[in-house]
């Protein structure tokens, strides 16, 4: 029988499937960090349930972590108690921490796979609506609730209805100055925020094989905006090429053993998805949202739609524009590039490039926040950072920071904020902010000019 990446993932983890029921999972990778595991553990204690596998459990703190000042104690109490318990818990139960300070911390979704703790062909979870990031490496990676947190520490298993598979081809070339961020905008723009739910997505075609391994983490977090369980692409040579040599790869004999078996993963020709459609490159241009869900996208040259659901009143007063409005021009006192969307360092490269030699507008205040300290490394020993300080941007520490109001980067109320996070939800960046998706480019080109700007004019 045919299968697709995602059967053969699947059911190479099936450890049993119930008759008309769900499958219980086997879970390779669990990761965790201070927001949704504290409740967790504490369930444990007070059933007095082992962790199962302590071994196959990694943790960082990112979520609600400062981005200044990390040397010091954490003025926040609620987010110095979690990241206390986060330790506390790690520490009774032998499990892997990599708190503040740590060279390996960082957000979960970027430091798994830098570190080569995401892998092809195995399943990761957790308590973590992006965990579709790690989908990347040919994965099957999706968030979970905290009761599910607690199912995997007790068992290293889950029990979970398989979801049904959907396909996304994208083929040609893309256009210059054409990100993967605006890739996926572009896709979510087309087929709606509900298009994934009940499904687990495949990327294919030739944007995504030519696609970096930082680009295809990009498209593959954002599949849960769509409303899929997770996104996935299948493993080629470029994903080999970045997961050999890291810190937690399998080495010698053992990595030649592991590449043979990821060659085959991959969707055997002929093998059905439930649902699929295709797009053609040529058609994409940069993109920016305009509401407040990841699905009321534009062309950055193009106009709010006047009618239909995409011009939802609600989400157009909160934002303040009307239908027909183009949003060229729009004055923008915030930019943020980070995220576990935009914060590897080829999103500030890409930034640097466009930046270096320029200033930013007076108005704009423009925020830049690596995803990891071996990123915040990164950016030091290739110079980026004088870039980015001679151009009048603040680079800070480590962490979500203004993905979402859970630590101090916050956006005031009433301002927009450009912003390369995932999510542009009412009050995402704090009480009455106004967010607006887009690439790394299009938030560097609003920083220089103050306003929203078509780059692709003056792009080299």
């Amino acid at each position: 029988m045919k299968k697709t990446l995602f059967d053969k993932i699947w059911d190479a983890h099936v450890v049993e499937s119930i008759p008309d029921g769900p499958d219980i999972l086997y879970i390779d990778k669990h990761l965790i960090h201070e927001v949704t595991s504290p409740q967790a553990f504490n369930e444990l204690k007070e059933r007095n349930i082992p962790v199962f596998r302590p071994a196959q459990i990694v943790a960082t703190a990112d979520h609600n972590t400062p981005t200044l000042d990390q040397h010091l104690p954490v003025r926040d109490l609620l987010s110095r108690k979690q990241l206390k318990e986060l330790s506390q818990n790690c520490a009774e139960n032998d499990i892997a921490l990599y708190g503040l300070g740590h060279p390996f911390n960082g957000i979960v979704h970027v430091m798994a796979p830098e570190l080569g703790i995401t892998q092809p062909g195995m399943t990761i979870v957790c308590g973590d609506s992006h965990t579709s990031t790690h989908g990347a490496f040919g994965t099957i990676a999706f968030g979970i609730g905290t009761s599910q947190v607690t199912q995997v520490f007790a068992s290293q298993c889950l029990l979970v209805q398989k979801p049904k598979k959907l396909r996304v081809n994208v083929n040609g070339k893309l256009k210059k100055g054409v990100l993967p961020k605006d890739v996926i905008l572009y896709i979510i723009s087309k087929l709606g925020t509900n298009s994934g739910t009940g499904y687990f997505c495949e990327y294919a075609g030739d944007v995504f094989e030519e696609m970096s391994m930082e680009g295809r983490m990009t498209v593959c977090n954002m599949s849960i905006e769509m409303g899929a369980r997770g996104g996935l692409i299948a493993p080629d040579q470029t994903t080999i090429d970045y997961v050999e040599g890291r810190e937690f790869a399998p080495k010698g004999d053992e990595f030649d053993k592991m590449t043979t078996y990821w060659k085959t993963l991959k969707t055997d020709a002929g093998a059905e998805f439930d649902q699929e459609y295709s797009f053609e490159a040529e058609d994409i241009e940069p993109m920016i949202t305009y509401g407040t869900n990841p699905g009321m996208g534009i062309k950055l040259t193009g106009s709010i739609p006047v009618e239909g659901n995409k011009s939802d009143a609600k989400a157009l007063a909160y934002m303040n524009f009307s239908p027909g409005e183009r949003l060229l021009e729009k004055p923008i006192n915030y930019i943020f590039i980070g995220s576990c969307t935009n914060s590897r360092i080829e999103d500030f490269r890409v930034a640097a490039s466009y930046i270096k030699g320029k200033k930013k507008a007076d108005n704009v205040n423009a925020l830049i926040v690596p995803g990891s300290q071996q990123v915040a490394l990164q950016i030091k020993e290739e110079g980026l950072d004088r870039i980015f300080e001679e151009a009048g941007f603040t680079l800070r520490q480590p962490g979500c920071s203004a993905c979402l109001a859970m630590n101090d980067d916050k956006i005031p109320e009433g301002e927009y904020c450009v912003s390369t996070s995932n999510r542009n939800f009412e009050g995402r960046q704090g009480p009455g902010s106004r967010t607006i998706l887009a690439s790394p480019l299009t938030a560097a080109a609003t920083a220089i000019s103050g306003k929203i700007s078509d780059y692709t004019l003056t792009f080299n």
